[in-house]
This record gives structure tokens, sequence and C-alpha cells, in this order.
């Protein structure tokens, strides 16, 4: 695919973070940039979780100028995510095999295989996306009830290069951002619903504050998850989710 207009693109060998990385070139960016690093040696994940990224993992951040309100800025998990589930299915021909899960991981045959960290760095807004392309966590390196890591080329037996992942990944998710530009959330939504993980299903949201178990019901127009309990409807704006 070619590379998207506009998007400025960053291969490194190794760093600490693509993260910070992006943090440290914010003064010289002209505009949307993505970092990829062939190796990362200080990453973490949600919450401050570490991330292991050894090489022949995905590591690379997006970098834009967020001109939106954050809480619609933060919509973009939900671009990222499909653009990724669109880019696995493109390079593995496999699309079948991968799942979204609530905010903002994805799953191959059940197992995570990719997770999204958004962060805002002053008027900027960074996209951090991790991808098991060949190498897993083991079992004793995630959350107790998490579900199991696994990669690409564990669960495939495909051995796909960090860098044509980044074009593909890429030219999707430009695509993707200008519908979301162009029509809003609502599209997105929709496009997301339809390789949504356990929709329809019983899930557990565990926030840090409490617990929430229901059936999956819906993502609403503001991201926030809906599960239909003994209670009634309730949204969650943020939480992670475990099957």
């Amino acid at each position: 695919m070619p590379w998207p207009v506009g998007y400025g693109r960053f291969v490194f060998d190794s760093l600490d973070s693509t993260l910070s990385e992006a943090a440290r070139m914010l003064p010289t960016l002209q505009g949307p940039a993505w970092i990829l690093a062939h190796e990362q040696t200080a990453a973490r994940g949600r919450r401050g979780r570490d991330w292991s990224t050894p090489r022949g993992n995905f590591a690379a951040t997006l970098v834009m100028r967020r001109v939106e309100v954050p809480g619609v800025a933060a919509l973009r998990s939900f671009v990222a995510s499909l653009a990724l589930y669109r880019s696995f299915g493109a390079m593995t021909g496999q699309p079948d095999a991968f799942a979204l899960k609530w905010p903002n991981d994805v799953l191959l045959q059940g197992g995570k295989v990719a997770g999204i960290l958004l962060e805002s760095v002053g008027d900027h807004l960074t996209i951090g996306i991790g991808v098991n392309l060949r190498h897993a966590p083991g079992a004793h390196e995630v959350e107790a009830g998490a579900v199991t890591p696994v990669s690409v080329a564990g669960v495939l037996g495909l051995e796909l290069e960090a860098a044509p992942f980044l074009d593909v990944l890429a030219a999707e998710y430009a695509v993707l951002e200008s519908q979301f530009q162009t029509h809003g959330f609502a599209p997105i939504r929709r496009a997301w619903l339809a390789h949504a993980a356990r929709l329809g299903e019983v899930i557990t949201a565990r926030s840090m504050r409490d617990e929430t178990r229901g059936i999956f019901e819906d993502v609403d127009l503001q991201g926030s998850l809906v599960l239909a309990t003994p209670k009634g409807r309730v949204k969650i704006t943020a939480a992670d989710v475990f099957f």
C-alpha cells in the first residue's frame, strides 16, 4: 500500500519508547507522524504497566495535533483498533480470526495480540500501538484473569515484518481518520461493533473502584461500554474487560 500523503514516517532500530520519542520530536514535526522502533527498552502499557517489546514484534506511535475536546479525541482508540483489524486481515488473509475487545485491544482466536494506548501531550495526541507479531508475553506477565497473550506467528504460523505492517496500518488508519473527521464517530462505531468480541454475551468490566457484570449490549456514541445488568443498563467509560 502507498504511504498516506501528509503523514511522516520515522523508523528506529531501538528506542526507550516510541511514545517517549514522539514527545521529544513534537517541536520538529510539521504534521501527523508515525514512529516505529524495532526494539523498545522501556515501553509501557495502560496504567503504567510494563509492555514487553522484543525484536520481531511491532511497536509504533502515531502523533498528531489534537483539535477536538479530549473526549472526542479519545474516540481515536476505536479508529486505531479498527485500522489494526483491517491491517491484520490484509496481511494474513484471515480477518475472521481477529476480533476487537473494548476499549482498545485486538484479539486473535480469543487471545490478545495487540493493544493501544492513547495519551495527551500538550495540544497533541499520541496513539501507541503494540502488536505481538512473533513473540507473546508469558501468562505470568499479565494480570490474573486477563486474556492470554498470543502472537501472529504462534497462532497462524505467519512471520510478519514490522515495517511492512506499519505501511499497511498507516494506510488503513489514514482512510478511517478521514472518515472520522468528515462523518464523526457513528460510522466508525458501526464498523467496530461488527467485529466486537463477546457482543451479546456476559462480560465483566472492572475499574479501580468497582466491578460490573452484565451482557455486552452496545458501545454508545461517546465510546462508553453499555452493559445490561439486573439493575438496568449501565454505561462504563473506563475499565478493563474480563470474559
